[in-house]
């Protein structure tokens, strides 16, 4: 009976150490390489520690978390999600933090001389994310609004449902070009940048962490976050295009 007792003792105790070490990571897409590589290395140093990683718009992230959805941190590619959970008390404000910046882009591989924004009304297809829960396509159409262009390009936009989907319409030649963040055009195979959106058109791009609530209580959860700021962390951002700035 004592060896009964004890065997389950040491399969409780294994599993919950097993919990322990378990981080669920709600991502914007354009993140992916950038996390896929840090979580990479990290586990490399704390092998315990397993990551289930959830890639995807920030609206959509914010709003599975409203809902219960595991979550232990957040990055958003907009400040306006994570103040949204920070409202509603669903993460840890003193955690919030500026992990990384990013810029905005026009990208296709279409043979038209696109060199500026008025440049794109000679288009027929442009992908865009959707605005209402993808922040590039939120960035997006609030340059198009500024340079006068909406009711011109209204009924040539796609909306996808995320970057990284206009950046694969764009790469499978569906569309002219795409709306996207400037590391997602530096991955593209068969697209080329083929102009920056100015600065002065858009709010800048910036990508905000926080932990959750039921994060914050999770001493492996805080140390990641710690590792997000590192230098080794803002190697692989470097490496990958993003602006620490």
């Amino acid at each position: 009976m004592k060896k009964i007792t004890a065997l389950c003792f040491t399969l409780v105790m294994i599993a919950t150490t097993a919990m322990a070490g378990e981080l669920n990571l709600s991502v914007a897409a354009s993140l992916k390489e950038v996390i896929n590589e840090l979580t990479a290395s990290y586990t490399a140093k704390h092998p315990g520690t397993v990551f289930l990683k959830n890639f995807g718009p920030s609206g959509t992230l914010a709003g599975q978390i409203e809902n219960g959805g595991p979550a232990d941190l957040i990055i958003s590619a907009n400040n306006e999600w994570v103040d949204y959970l920070n409202n509603k008390k669903l993460v840890d404000a003193s955690s919030i933090k500026i992990f990384t910046c990013n810029s905005l882009v026009f990208a296709g591989a279409t043979g038209k001389k696109v060199v500026s924004m008025k440049d794109l009304t000679k288009l027929d297809k442009i992908a865009i994310g959707s605005p209402k829960s993808v922040p590039a396509g939120e960035y997006a159409m609030a340059a198009i609004t500024k340079v006068g262009l909406a009711s011109q390009l209204t009924n040539k936009l796609v909306m996808a449902k995320d970057v990284r989907e206009c950046l694969m319409y764009a790469e499978l030649g569906e569309v002219d070009g795409a709306f996207v963040y400037k590391t997602d055009a530096l991955q593209a195979k068969k697209s080329k940048l083929l102009f920056t959106v100015p600065q002065e058109l858009y709010p800048r791009v910036v990508y905000p962490m926080a932990t959750t609530i039921k994060g914050a209580k999770n001493d492996e959860v805080k140390a990641f976050h710690a590792f997000l700021q590192s230098d080794d962390a803002k190697s692989v951002l470097s490496k990958y295009g993003f602006a620490l700035k």
